[in-house]
């Protein structure tokens, strides 16, 4: 069986959402080199990826073999059938069974923090059930005394969903908590500067914002408004993963909370954006999925973006041998 589909008038190959065909999960798994409970190394920088559950400690410990986690990029299931579809990795359940299994992830991900560490997670809000899990989510979040909020923040998709009869949902959203009294440095968007007129004096010089600003273009506030999300046309697009998360805000994330060498974790890899940035970034990533088939594609994608610098496949296929 061969996936394809039309796309600027030629015909190219494309994958549908992985998780949805199971006859294609199953054509994809003998290509999987792990299985539960292995994990590769990367020979070249050190990076590992493990088929592996984040919510078994012994698990986690198995990936991080005692390294000490200096940021953790979390990106579990929301709790929504997204597609209106409830499949095997996006599965709904009720909400004391997701807080539960949020309980057993975090506590895995706090046993491997360094002293000083970063946390976040992006969390969504079925808006048709009461905005659950976000909101409940925060709140059990607060057991975790070890964590200090540090931020809301909101990604702005430049595209979204919606019928007319309801504002569009445009936004995704990001928790960011710190663990101890970690650094964080300040990094710069690339929307320029452009507002003028505010003065101030400094040493008896009255001065324009301009004049005293560190970068011609804005530092990044809590609402991301210059990140796209991702979608067929862009190189980064991995086909036949549902939730992928923009590399951008990812390297925004791993250049503002770590340095140059940290162990940065994501039990949740899906379509190995952490693993692309951090090799990117000269940071050393740990990640994980409890699926071979997308820690598969975790791998395939670094391998990928060596072999041809680019960060994805577009809508070609991951898999050319099912092609």
């Amino acid at each position: 069986m061969a996936y394809s589909t039309l796309r600027e008038g030629k015909a190219t190959e494309q994958l549908p959402r992985i998780d949805r065909d199971p006859e294609l999960r199953q054509r994809l798994l003998p290509l999987c080199r792990l299985r539960s409970g292995e994990v590769w190394q990367d020979p070249v920088r050190g990076h590992r990826v493990g088929v592996l559950d984040a919510t078994s400690i012994g698990d986690v410990s198995s990936l991080v073999g005692g390294a000490r986690v200096n940021l953790a990029i979390n990106d579990p299931p929301y709790n929504v059938a997204v597609g209106g579809v409830n499949t095997r990795n996006l599965s709904r359940v009720d909400l004391p069974s997701y807080l539960d299994f949020s309980r057993k992830w975090v506590a895995a991900v706090l046993d491997t923090l360094a002293s000083d560490a970063h946390f976040y997670v992006w969390m969504g809000a079925d808006y048709r059930d009461n905005f659950q899990p976000l909101p409940d989510f925060m709140i059990m979040m607060r057991e975790f005394t070890i964590l200090k909020a540090r931020n809301f923040i909101t990604l702005r998709n430049q595209r979204g969903f919606g019928t007319q009869k309801n504002w569009m949902w445009v936004r995704q959203e990001l928790l960011h908590y710190v663990k101890g009294n970690p650094s964080f440095r300040v990094v710069y968007t690339d929307i320029p500067k452009i507002l003028r007129g505010y003065y101030k004096k400094v040493d008896g010089q009255e001065t324009e914002n301009l004049e005293r600003s560190k970068s011609k273009t804005i530092r990044p506030g809590n609402v991301w408004v210059d990140i796209q999300q991702v979608f067929y046309r862009m190189e980064e697009n991995v086909p036949g993963c549902y939730a992928q998360k923009p590399l951008k805000a990812i390297r925004r994330i791993i250049e503002s909370s770590s340095s140059s060498g940290d162990v940065v974790l994501d039990l949740f890899a899906h379509s190995g954006t952490t693993l692309v940035a951090a090799e990117q970034l000269g940071r050393v990533a740990y990640t994980a999925d409890v699926d071979p088939v997308f820690a598969e594609v975790t791998i395939r994608r670094l391998e990928h973006y060596r072999k041809t610098g680019k960060t994805g496949w577009q809508w070609r296929n991951p898999f050319p041998e099912i092609g």
